[in-house]
């Protein structure tokens, strides 16, 4: 039976370099016998996490919704941008709401727990975002996913990208091609 595998990026911006690795690694991964899907965070508005908010209106239904997306799959490609050395608000957020239990007695964190995890970034500069995956990659441990030991990280992002969706350097197709399936073995 083929590995289900969700493909998260860490920013909502409309032609968002992160989004196009994320796309990419999803056509890798169908490649390779994979079901795959994406999701657009933009589809899951979510406020920002408090407990105090949480108290009164209990867990938002976008979170629900995406936790059982997550709960379901086998394995997740997380691709991000890097701000200020870390990951975005954005995904930090919904990774908050999405560790919140909804349900009498349910795990906090059934949706990641014991789950294969990918880690990628991509920006215009000449890091290619490499400082973030350092805080993804302890963020995603800590809540208990199985992170892939090689990671990407793709500089000058305008070059490394085409509008379809795939790597221009065969450097940076093969270490995504060995990701997608180390993440397939592991899930």
């Amino acid at each position: 039976m083929p590995k289900h595998l969700l493909f998260i990026a860490g920013s909502a911006r409309k032609g968002s370099y992160n989004v196009s690795l994320a796309k990419a690694a999803q056509k890798e991964a169908e490649s390779q016998g994979a079901t795959t899907e994406f999701i657009d965070l933009s589809d899951y508005d979510l406020p920002l996490f408090n407990e105090d908010w949480e108290a009164e209106n209990g867990v938002p239904q976008n979170a629900i919704k995406l936790k059982e997306k997550m709960a379901a799959a086998d394995g997740v490609f997380f691709t991000t941008p890097e701000y200020n050395s870390s990951i975005t608000p954005l995904l930090k957020n919904t990774i908050d709401w999405l560790t919140r239990k909804h349900e009498e007695g349910e795990k906090p964190l059934k949706a990641f727990d014991d789950k294969a995890a990918a880690i990628a970034a991509t920006s215009p500069g000449g890091l290619g975002g490499i400082r973030v995956l350092v805080p993804l990659r302890l963020l995603l441990s800590n809540i208990g996913m199985n992170v892939v030991g090689t990671q990407l990280s793709v500089a000058h992002a305008a070059e490394s990208l085409t509008e379809s969706h795939t790597l221009t350097q065969e450097f940076h197709q093969n270490l995504l091609s060995k990701m997608i399936k180390t993440l397939i073995r592991i899930a």
